[in-house]
């Protein structure tokens, strides 16, 4: 018999396999915001909030995050830094303050201060300006308390706290 005989009729009997009941699958916990400056973009300003931010492009002005800033071979800030972990491998005109740890990679260069934990300056990695170690920085702060409503448009009243206590 070949392969190209007559094809002949044949019952398939498929066993039943039993339900499998599903457990409830458990949620997995949010992951913290990831933010992309990507090259050739320029950010002017201040940023600040929680998560990552990988800058490849240029940042100038202000970051204050609690979370991590991770600046590639291609990325440049200008301007102070604040998070709890900064990565340079690009470069950073600009004091910074890492509250847990601060690389900076044999490509990177900081031109300005910084104060940290935890410093580890790789062969090749620029440092111009002063290093401050200490023990444990204070966590960023809580956004302030907003003790009076937001008035808007014609709403809008002009006073010192001053007065209103």
């Amino acid at each position: 018999m070949g392969f190209f005989s007559k094809a002949r009729d044949v019952e398939v009997e498929t066993a039943a396999q039993p339900v499998e009941l599903q457990e409830e699958i458990p949620s997995l916990p949010t992951p913290l915001t990831s933010t992309v400056i990507a090259t050739g973009l320029t950010v002017s300003g201040t940023l600040e909030g929680e998560g990552v931010i990988q800058v490849e492009g240029v940042v100038k002005g202000k970051i204050i995050l609690n979370g991590a800033v991770i600046v590639t071979a291609t990325g440049s800030i200008e301007g102070p830094v604040t998070a709890n972990v900064i990565q340079i491998a690009g470069s950073i005109r600009g004091n910074c303050v890492a509250r847990e740890h601060m690389c900076l990679e044999k490509t990177g260069s900081l031109e300005g201060d910084v104060t940290t934990t935890s410093l580890i300056v790789h062969d090749g990695g620029r440092l111009n300006g002063r290093s401050n170690m200490v023990k444990e920085i204070a966590a960023a702060p809580a956004a302030p308390a907003a003790d009076d409503e937001l008035q808007f448009g014609s709403n809008y009243q002009a006073e010192d706290k001053e007065q209103k206590k």
